[in-house]
């Protein structure tokens, strides 16, 4: 049997969840990693990507946590399907209680996406659910240690300012606030990688948080294109670089578009108004 047989065959060294949440990030890994849209940012029934910000562009559902683009929903309503997930065939929850009630069910097969979601409920306090950040930690906490971005995007914040923003469950700690963007961002988050690059900025690193910029703004994330404008502007990057992320933005536009996605464009803007039934995710 070959090496690669026995690689194949044997698996890796488990290391603990909490483990990996430390584990440091070097600047060549964070700066060289992270650049293709995750997995959760592409619609599972036409498998391509969703155009930044997704929930503008998709409905998630709490049955399957899935996010199904707009295009695959007129798709399934005109094809008869009502009100089943197009994805996992679920009817529609008729409450905000069944709604939950579905998250929950996914939150006990440990669904990481369905916990992160639970959590941004119980931080608003939305859906008949009282407020409670200690309990949205939590959540993300477990969620972050299997992996979902959106997780660490929200510990970040919350380790990096700490106190009152946390309503007292964590004390403040700016460095493993940023060591959980970074986690996020090497996987592929945008949000996290565009928080990174203000930080650099705001620290006078004008060309790292360009570089931070030019990678969010190539998965087509608005916000960065205007930093890297507003940066040129000012004279804090070439005309060259503007130019470079401008190409960018829109190349990663055209990935996401299809004639299904601007038919339903039409379609929900003539007064079909797509299901809401993401309890807000």
């Amino acid at each position: 049997m070959s090496s690669s047989d026995n690689a194949a065959r044997c698996p890796s060294p488990v290391v603990s969840s909490a483990d990996v949440l430390l584990v440091s990030i070097s600047q060549e890994e964070l700066m060289n990693s992270g650049h293709a849209m995750p997995e959760g940012k592409f619609c599972p029934i036409c498998c391509l990507p969703i155009a930044l910000p997704t929930g503008q562009h998709s409905v998630l559902k709490p049955c399957c946590t899935k996010p199904v683009c707009h295009g695959c929903l007129m798709a399934s309503e005109l094809a008869g399907m009502g009100d089943l997930c197009p994805y996992c065939r679920t009817p529609r929850p008729d409450s905000s209680a069944a709604g939950l009630a579905l998250i929950q069910k996914r939150v006990d097969a440990r669904d990481p996406a369905a916990m992160s979601l639970l959590a941004d409920e119980y931080q608003f306090g939305t859906h008949g659910l009282q407020k409670n950040i200690p309990r949205a930690i939590k959540l993300w906490t477990d969620a972050a240690q299997l992996g979902d971005l959106g997780a660490h995007f929200n510990l970040g914040y919350a380790y990096y300012l700490g106190g009152s923003h946390s309503m007292g469950t964590v004390e403040q700690d700016k460095a493993k606030g940023i060591l959980h963007w970074q986690h996020a961002a090497i996987k592929g988050h945008h949000a996290s990688r565009f928080v990174l690059g203000n930080l650099e900025f705001d620290d006078g690193n004008d060309e790292l948080a360009v570089q931070h910029f030019m990678i969010s703004t190539k998965m087509g994330d608005e916000d960065s294109l205007n930093m890297i404008k507003d940066m040129f502007m000012e004279g804090f990057t070439t005309r060259s670089k503007y130019a470079e992320a401008l190409k960018g933005y829109q190349r990663a536009l055209e990935e996401t578009e299809t004639t299904q996605r601007a038919e339903a464009k039409a379609y929900y803007k003539n007064g079909n108004d797509h299901d809401e039934d993401n309890n807000g995710g």
